[in-house]
């Protein structure tokens, strides 16, 4: 199975119907919302239109909280966590180019059920029980 990447722009919210009636013409099977604060502030509308367009769409943790259907991504308090060592260390002489990148390291698994049911999905078991957090 080969899946084809199409990128949408939304500049605001007031772009999220468009980009949605565009994926709706292509026929595309998903959606993948990147991190970005402005997508954080609006997850009940990008949620909404979601479901209008039968779409099921992972994004962040508070946009699960909105009624997206998924996330996986990185635990943010362990995020915030080791931003802190990195500040402490800043402060105490270390300078920024010298401290090295880190990759995330826990990371969660939060599924929507309300929503898998507005788009008729069902969440295989395994899936369920592999879950940090189902909200139902």
């Amino acid at each position: 199975m080969m899946l084809e990447l199409q990128t949408l722009e939304a500049r605001g919210p007031d772009d999220f119907p468009t980009a949605f009636a565009a994926m709706g013409r292509d026929r595309a099977g998903a959606v993948l919302v990147l991190t970005d604060g402005m997508f954080n502030i609006h997850p009940t509308r990008i949620a909404d239109l979601a479901v209008k367009g039968r779409l099921p769409t992972m994004g962040t943790r508070i946009m699960v909280d909105g009624g997206v259907l998924m996330t996986y991504s990185p635990k943010l308090p362990d995020l915030f966590r080791r931003a802190a060592t990195y500040v402490d260390r800043i402060l105490r002489g270390t300078k920024p180019a010298d401290l090295p990148i880190e990759q995330p390291t826990a990371y969660e698994l939060v599924i929507n059920l309300k929503t898998a049911k507005a788009l008729g999905l069902t969440i295989p078991p395994s899936l369920l029980q592999r879950a940090d957090q189902v909200i139902e």
